[in-house]
C-alpha cells in the first residue's frame, strides 16, 4: 500500500489530491495548521471513500523545525517508508491577514517577506528534508506546488518570490536523488477557482480578467492540479524529474 503525505490537505488543491489518492486506496496522511479543517477533510474523505484506509491527520506548523521533526519521527515509526510527498501547503499572507498587519514601514515589509517565506518555502523544505531519508528508493516522488506568480509576480513580490525559491531547490534535489530513483518536480498553477486562496479576494471582474488570460477560456479547478500530481507520482512519469509543469491554461505565456 502506498503511503502519500500531503501538506495543506484540508482544502483546495491539497484536498483534491487527497481524494485522488484515496480513490486509489492509498494510505493518505495530511498535515496542516488548522485542526478543525483537517478533521473535516478526514470525515469527508471517509464518507466518500469508505473502503479506503482512513486518512491520518497531523496538526502542526511546518515552518517550525521541532514540530516537523516530531511529525517525521512519528511517520517513520508508523510506516517506515513514504512513497509520495506532495508539498501543497502555502498561501499569500496578504490574503490571509489584514493588510494593517504589514503597514508599519520597513518592519512591515520585512514581516511580509518573512511570513511568505515561512509559509511557502521553509514549510516545504523542512518537511522534505525530514522525510528524505524515509522516501522509497527507488520510485519515491516529491512534488512541490509553486505558482504562476513565480514567473509573473504577485503584485508585491513576496509571494511569487517565495514560490520561485522552490524551483532551484527542486533542481538540486532532483540531481541529488536521481541516482536513487526518486523524482522531484514542481507544478505551477494559475487561477484555480473553488479554493480559499482565490475565494477571499476574487471579484467578478477579476474572475473574468483571469479567465481572459488563459488560452482555453476557463478557470482551473483543483482536480486539474490533482490529476497532474497523480501523473507525476505514477510509474508512467518515472523519467520526468527537475521539471516545472505549468497548469494554468497557458496564462503564464500571456495572450
Amino acid at each position: 500500500m502506498q503511503v502519500v503525505v500531503i501538506t495543506g490537505g484540508g482544502t483546495g488543491i491539497g484536498l483534491a489530491s487527497v481524494r485522488y489518492f484515496a480513490r486509489r486506496n492509498a494510505q493518505v496522511v495530511i498535515i496542516g495548521r488548522r485542526g478543525v479543517v483537517l478533521n473535516e477533510a478526514v470525515q469527508a474523505v471517509r464518507r466518500e471513500f469508505p473502503g479506503a484506509p482512513n486518512v491520518l491527520a497531523y496538526k502542526g506548523d511546518l515552518g517550525a523545525s521541532a514540530q516537523v521533526e516530531a511529525i517525521c519521527n512519528d511517520l517513520g515509526e508508523r510506516f517506515g517508508v513514504v512513497d509520495i510527498l506532495v508539498n501543497a501547503a502555502g498561501g499569500h499572507v496578504l490574503r490571509q491577514h489584514s493588510a494593517e498587519r504589514y503597514a508599519d514601514g520597513l518592519a512591515g515589509v520585512a514581516r511580509r517577506w518573512t511570513d511568505n517565506f515561512h509559509n511557502n518555502t521553509l514549510s516545504a523544505v523542512l518537511l522534505t528534508e525530514g522525510l528524505m531519508p524515509r522516501l522509497r528508493s527507488p520510485d519515491g516522488r516529491i512534488i512541490f506546488i509553486s505558482s504562476m506568480a513565480a514567473y509573473r509576480g504577485s503584485g508585491v513580490g513576496c509571494y511569487g518570490g517565495a514560490k520561485a525559491a522552490l524551483h532551484p531547490y527542486c533542481f538540486d534535489l532532483a540531481k541529488t536523488l536521481g541516482p536513487k530513483g526518486i523524482t522531484v518536480n514542481v507544478i505551477a498553477p494559475g487561477y484555480v477557482a473553488d479554493t480559499e486562496f482565490f475565494g477571499r479576494a476574487m471579484t467578478a471582474d477579476l474572475h473574468s480578467a483571469r479567465i481572459a488570460e488563459t488560452m482555453n477560456h476557463r478557470a482551473g479547478a483543483p482536480i486539474d492540479v490533482a490529476n497532474t500530481i497523480g501523473w507525476l507520482a505514477s510509474p508512467e512519469a518515472a523519467h520526468v524529474t527537475a521539471q516545472v509543469i505549468q497548469v494554468n491554461g497557458g496564462a503564464e505565456r500571456g495572450r
